[in-house]
């Protein structure tokens, strides 16, 4: 049955908007030449987008730089403009863009573990209106927020996870308050390193892959045939709880102790740093830094310390473990090593894990470092933001 005027309309106009996206500013006549339509549905199409106040004559091109046939059209970047946070124990990071995704003002705040989650809600929805201020946007159309923790599939909204500060739990709410008339949306950190990383960075050849999240906790995302699986209950990934070999106990439904956790995360790469002759930087405090500093030493020293190779092979022992039973339920091909411990090891800790799988399983599997390093959640947030707020002012075209 062939589509109807108007959602042919639409469809031709969501082709050269998606273009226009990803190729930059065109000539009708290039937009000829991509779409395979024909001059006049082109110059149609042109002037409708143009009246929608999406696209604008943005510049001229060709030798000559004159005429109708010069015009360059561009999607109109400052039609809205989008917040992305990256919200995490300590603090929140802040990046305010426009419609493409460009990065106009972008801040981070601390905020300590002994900041009440009143003020610790204030500061983060401050740090936004301050960022939002230097960007130069009035109002925000979207806003897209990463942070640890388990979405409720159903609701949207992150739970109540032990560990977290409250104040995480609080934020969505106080952002909307805030900014009523933008689009508010939660989504967990790792998911959206993955879809940073598929997007843009250690991934972009990949349709199906894993990344494992190595940081103060542990997390996987998966993402099968080009799509990001939450499962069920959106805690597809929580691989803290795996049961694994070399720990002391086992964990429970509501304690990751005696689990995968026990043996990677940050908390137990000190014990092991030490075991194996390695100590962190004076300059390093918390037991995230520490652990990622440690690593990251490590990593520099690989081949000339026996110390950091001893560490390394020891951590990369570990790492595998878990790797190895996520890759024989799913076979991703593909694991990328990301979050603070992952990035710190780099190229050195990713081939130490390729070694050992190789051994452990017998499906061929490639380990990548993240690309994206300590960007990936700030960018994965600002991509969904720029998708969603993209959806919702194109969409009157299919109407």
């Amino acid at each position: 049955m062939p589509a109807s005027p108007s959602t042919a309309r639409a469809i031709n106009d969501r082709l050269a908007l998606r273009l226009l996206q990803q190729e930059g500013p065109l000539t009708a006549g290039r937009l000829k030449q991509l779409t395979g339509l024909s001059r006049p549905t082109v110059a149609d199409l042109v002037e409708r987008l143009t009246a929608a106040g999406l696209i604008a004559v943005v510049g001229e091109s060709g030798e000559q730089r004159r005429g109708p046939n010069a015009k360059l059209y561009g999607i109109v970047a400052d039609r809205a403009h989008l917040a992305a946070l990256d919200v995490r124990t300590e603090g929140v990071s802040v990046v305010v863009s426009d419609l493409l995704g460009q990065a106009l003002a972008e801040a981070s705040v601390p905020i300590g573990d002994d900041t009440g989650t009143g003020p610790a809600v204030e500061q983060a929805v401050t740090l936004v209106e301050r960022v939002a201020k230097e960007a130069g946007a009035d109002r925000l159309h979207t806003v897209g927020i990463g942070a640890p923790g388990l979405i409720d599939p159903a609701s949207g909204e992150l739970r109540d996870s032990s560990g977290l500060p409250e104040w995480h739990r609080r934020l969505v709410a106080a952002l909307q308050e805030r900014f009523p008339d933008a689009r508010v949306s939660v989504e967990n950190e790792t998911n959206l390193a993955a879809l940073a990383e598929q997007r843009e960075g250690a991934a972009r050849d990949r349709d199906t892959f894993v990344l494992l999240w190595f940081g103060m906790g542990i997390g996987a995302a998966v993402v099968l045939d080009g799509t990001l699986r939450r499962g069920a209950s959106g805690g597809a990934g929580e691989i803290g709880f795996l049961p694994v070999p070399g720990t002391t106990g086992l964990p429970s439904a509501t304690d990751c102790d005696g689990g995968f956790h026990s043996l990677a995360g940050a908390g137990a790469l000190a014990g092991l740093a030490a075991e194996y002759g390695m100590t962190a930087p004076a300059t390093a405090h918390e037991p995230e830094p520490r652990a990622s500093a440690l690593v990251r030493a490590a990593a520099g020293r690989a081949g000339t310390d026996a110390s950091a190779d001893r560490f390394l092979d020891a951590l990369a022992d570990r790492v595998a473990l878990g790797a190895a039973a996520v890759i024989s339920v799913l076979d991703p091909g593909c694991v990328v090593l990301a979050g603070e411990i992952g990035r710190a090891g780099g190229d050195t800790l990713a081939a130490r894990v390729q070694s050992r799988l190789n051994r452990l399983s017998p499906l061929p599997t490639q380990v990548r470092p993240s690309a994206l390093g300590g960007e990936a959640v700030l960018r994965g947030a600002l991509l969904t933001a720029r998708d969603r707020a993209q959806d919702d002012l194109f969409a009157p075209l299919g109407r």
